[in-house]
C-alpha cells in the first residue's frame, strides 16, 4: 500500500512538474488590444487604419509620471506640453490643447486644461485601468477637438463584464529621489452575484525637482546678457540645480457600483480629485515699495483645483437581426481652479460645470457593421480676477454621427462615416458665436494571409474656435503673453490623408503610418499689436502682445514602430524588444513654422525576464528643433537613458502575477533635456536623474 501511495505521489509530482514546465515553456504571443474609443463597435488595434495603441495597467505603472502628458510622452508620436510636475497635456503628431480630445471613460474631462498649459488635466494614469491613444483625426466620433487625436483614460469604476475573481485589485507605493516624492495608489473590485463594487484612491506628494545645471537654457541666458550687460559689482542670481516652486500634491478618491447581467450592464460612479501645485517660471507683478521701505518678498504663485465628477453608463445587448447593441454614457462635473498669488491670496478663479452625454446604437445592415450616435454638451465657464484673460462663456453642442464598416472573406474592407454638429459659444460680453460643423471619412484596407495589413484613409474635419481663441483679452502670465482673441475667426478645416502598412506574426510586429494634413484657416498664436488709443502697440501690461490669427498650414509626418518577443533568448531570458521613430513637419503658408512642434525622435526599449528577475533599459533620443515659430528660440536635442530592475514576488507566492519590488533610474546620465513643445522650454528643463523605487501588490 505504501509503495502504491509513494508511486502515486511521485507520479503526481512528475505530472505537475511536467505541466508546470509545459506552461512555463509555452511561447508568448503578441496579442492586439481592444480599442473602445474608436467609432463603431469595439475593434482590435491591428484592425484600425489609424495608429491606435493602449497602455494596460502594467504599462501605466512602469511609465507613470506626475501628469498624463508626461506618462504618455515616451510613446511613438506623442509629446508633452510639459509645464513642470503640475501640468501637461499630450501632444499628438504636433497638435495639442484644443486639437487633442482627452476623455475619461469616453466622455470629455470637463475642465479648463485646454485653455492654458499651466492648467492640469483632470484625467490621470495613477488610478487608471487602461489608456487608449488614437493618433490622427478621430473627429468623426468626438468632434473638431479630436482633429489631432484622442486620449481616453479608463478608470474601471464602472464594469461592463463580471471580473473573474470575487476580490481583485492592486496597490502601488513608490519613492522618487529627484523630488523626494511619494506615490501611493490602490484599486479594488468586489463581486457578489451580478453586483460589482469598485474603489480607487491615490496620492502624490512631490517636492521641488532637481535638474543637472542651470534652470534657464544657455540660449536664454545669452540673450538676457546681450540685452542687459552685467554691471560691475552687481550680482546676477541664477537658479542652478533645482526648479523652485515646482512642487505637486494630489489626491483622488473614486467609487463605482455596477450591475452586470446576461444582456447588459448599468453602473454609476463618483470621482473626486484635488491638486495643489506650484507654477515655476510664473511670476506676478508686485507693487513697488514706498520710498525707504525694503522691497517686498515675492510669494510664489500656485494653483489649487478640485473636481467632482459623476458618471453613469449602461449598455443593452439587443441581439437583433439589425440592431445589435445600445450604449449610453452621461458625465456631470463641477470644477474649481484658483490661481493664488501667495498663501491665502486668491488671485484668479476659473470655474466650470457641465454635462456631456453620448448614446450609440450598433447595427448590422447588408453585411455592414456600424453605429449611429448622438452627443450633447452643455458647459459653463466662469472666470474672475486680474488674470482672467477669458471672460465667462457658455458652450453648447449637439452632434449626430454615423459610422459603417465591412470586410469581405478576401480580407478587403471599407469603412467611412459622417458627423454633423452645431456648436454655440455664448460669451458674457461679446455675445453668441455659432458654428455649423461637418466631418467625413472614408477608408479601405486589405488583410493578407501572410500577415500584412495595408490601408489608406481620407478624412475631412471642421473645428470651431474655442473660448480662448475667440474671447481672450488680457495678461496670461503662464505664457508671459498678453493674449488677444479674435471674434472674426473662421472655423478651422483639415483634410487628412493617412496610409498604413503593417506586418505581424506570433512573435514579431512591424508597422508604419504616414500622414499629411492640409489645414485651411489654421488658428495659431503669434506676435501682434493692439490699439490702446495712441496707435498700435506690441506690449501691454508689461507683456508682449500675442494675437490669435489664421493661415493655411500643412502637417506631414509619420511613425515607424515594432515589437519582438524572444523566448529563451540571450542569457536564457525571455526578451521583449520595442522601438519607434516619429517625425512631423508643420509649416504655415505665409507665417513660417507652426510653433511648438516636436523634433525627430527615436525610442528603443529592451526587457529581459527570467521568471524571478526582470531587467530592462530604454533610450529616448530627440533631435534639435531649429524650425521654430515666431518669437521662439531653437531647442537642443537630448538623449535620455532609463534603467529598470524588478523582483517578481509572485514567484515566492506573494500576491498575484505582477506583484513585484522594482527600482528604476530615469535619466540615468543626468542629461539636460528640454522639450520643444513646452512654452517654458527655456525656463524649465525636464527632471534630472531620478531613482524611483517601489512595491506593487496585485491580488
Amino acid at each position: 500500500m505504501k509503495r502504491v501511495l509513494m508511486a502515486t505521489a511521485v507520479s503526481t509530482h512528475a505530472l505537475l512538474g511536467a505541466a508546470f514546465a509545459q506552461e512555463a515553456e509555452a511561447p508568448r504571443r503578441l496579442e492586439p488590444v481592444m480599442i473602445t474609443s474608436a467609432p463603431g463597435p469595439d475593434r482590435a488595434s491591428d484592425e484600425l487604419i489609424g495608429n491606435a495603441t493602449a497602455l494596460e495597467r502594467d504599462d501605466i505603472v512602469r511609465n507613470l509620471s506626475s501628469t498624463l502628458g508626461d506618462t504618455l510622452a515616451g510613446e511613438p508620436g506623442i509629446a508633452s506640453t510639459f509645464f513642470g510636475q503640475g501640468a501637461s497635456r499630450p501632444v499628438l503628431r504636433g497638435l495639442g490643447a484644443e486639437r487633442v480630445q482627452v476623455l475619461t471613460n469616453g466622455i470629455g474631462v470637463i475642465d479648463v486644461s485646454a485653455a492654458s498649459p499651466d492648467h492640469q488635466v483632470t484625467a490621470d494614469g495613477i488610478d487608471a485601468d487602461k489608456i487608449e491613444i488614437l493618433r490622427g483625426p478621430a473627429a468623426l466620433a468626438y468632434g473638431g477637438q479630436a482633429i489631432g487625436g484622442v486620449v481616453n483614460v479608463i478608470d474601471g469604476l464602472i464594469s461592463e463584464s463580471l471580473p473573474e475573481a470575487a476580490v481583485s485589485g492592486d496597490a502601488l507605493g513608490a519613492y522618487n529621489s529627484v523630488n523626494e516624492g511619494t506615490e501611493l495608489a490602490g484599486r479594488a473590485k468586489f463581486v457578489t452575484g451580478p453586483i460589482v463594487f469598485a474603489v480607487t484612491a491615490s496620492q502624490r506628494e512631490f517636492g521641488n525637482y532637481d535638474v543637472p545645471g542651470f534652470v534657464e537654457s544657455a540660449r536664454l541666458r545669452a540673450l538676457e546678457e546681450a540685452e542687459e550687460p552685467e554691471v560691475p559689482g552687481e550680482e546676477h542670481e541664477e537658479s542652478i540645480g533645482q526648479v523652485e516652486n515646482s512642487y505637486l500634491d494630489t489626491e483622488t478618491y473614486g467609487a463605482g457600483l455596477s450591475w452586470v447581467g446576461d444582456k447588459g450592464f448599468a453602473g454609476i460612479a463618483i470621482r473626486s480629485q484635488k491638486a495643489t501645485y506650484g507654477l515655476p517660471g510664473h511670476a506676478h507683478e508686485e507693487e513697488a515699495p514706498a520710498p525707504g521701505d525694503p522691497p517686498a518678498e515675492e510669494e510664489p504663485p500656485f494653483i489649487g483645483l478640485e473636481q467632482t465628477r459623476y458618471d453613469f453608463r449602461a449598455g443593452l445587448n439587443l441581439d437583433g437581426a439589425v440592431l445589435k447593441r445600445l450604449t449610453g454614457s452621461v458625465a456631470l462635473a463641477n470644477y474649481t481652479h484658483t490661481e493664488f498669488e501667495g498663501p491665502g491670496e486668491p488671485g484668479t478663479l476659473f470655474e466650470t460645470s457641465g454635462i456631456e452625454a453620448r448614446a450609440e446604437i450598433d447595427h448590422e445592415i447588408a453585411g455592414f457593421q456600424g453605429a449611429v450616435g448622438l452627443q450633447v454638451l452643455d458647459k459653463e465657464l466662469f472666470t474672475e480676477g486680474d488674470e482672467a484673460f477669458i471672460t465667462p462663456t457658455d458652450t453648447r453642442s449637439v452632434a449626430l454621427f454615423l459610422y459603417e464598416a465591412r470586410e469581405w472573406d478576401s480580407g478587403f474592407g471599407v469603412e467611412g462615416g459622417l458627423r454633423a454638429e452645431r456648436l454655440t459659444h455664448d460669451n458674457s460680453i461679446a455675445g453668441e458665436a455659432e458654428f455649423d460643423l461637418f466631418g467625413a471619412s472614408a477608408g479601405l484596407h486589405q488583410h493578407t494571409e501572410s500577415g500584412y495589413f495595408m490601408g489608406v484613409q481620407i478624412s475631412y474635419t471642421e473645428r470651431a474656435p474655442n473660448e480662448s481663441e475667440l474671447f481672450a483679452f488680457g495678461p496670461h502670465l503662464a505664457t508671459s503673453q498678453f493674449e488677444v482673441g479674435d471674434l472674426g475667426l473662421e472655423k478651422e478645416r483639415g483634410l487628412n490623408l493617412e496610409g498604413t502598412l503593417r506586418w505581424k506574426n506570433d512573435w514579431l510586429s512591424l508597422g508604419m503610418n504616414v500622414f499629411t494634413t492640409k489645414f485651411s484657416d489654421f488658428i495659431f498664436l503669434t506676435p501682434g499689436t493692439i490699439d490702446e488709443g495712441l496707435g498700435p502697440v506690441d506690449e501691454a501690461d508689461g507683456l508682449p502682445v500675442f494675437v490669435f490669427a489664421q493661415d493655411d498650414a500643412t502637417f506631414t509626418g509619420g511613425e515607424l514602430y515594432g515589437e519582438a518577443l524572444f523566448d529563451d533568448g540571450l542569457l536564457g531570458a525571455n526578451w521583449t524588444v520595442k522601438g519607434g521613430l516619429d517625425f512631423v513637419n508643420a509649416e504655415l503658408d505665409n507665417n513660417g513654422n507652426v510653433p511648438f512642434v516636436p523634433p525627430l525622435r527615436l525610442t528603443a526599449e529592451a526587457d529581459a525576464e527570467w521568471g524571478l528577475l526582470e531587467l530592462g533599459a530604454g533610450l529616448e533620443w530627440a533631435g534639435d528643433q531649429d524650425e521654430t515659430g515666431a518669437g521662439q528660440l531653437p531647442t537642443n536635442g537630448y538623449t535620455l537613458v532609463n534603467l529598470r530592475g524588478a523582483l517578481n514576488l509572485s514567484e515566492f507566492g506573494i500576491g498575484a502575477d505582477g506583484t513585484q519590488v522594482f527600482v528604476e533610474v530615469r535619466n540615468a546620465t543626468d542629461e539636460e533635456a528640454r522639450v520643444s513643445t513646452s512654452v517654458l522650454k527655456d525656463l524649465l528643463p525636464l527632471p534630472g536623474r531620478n531613482v524611483r523605487a517601489g512595491l506593487r501588490l496585485t491580488f
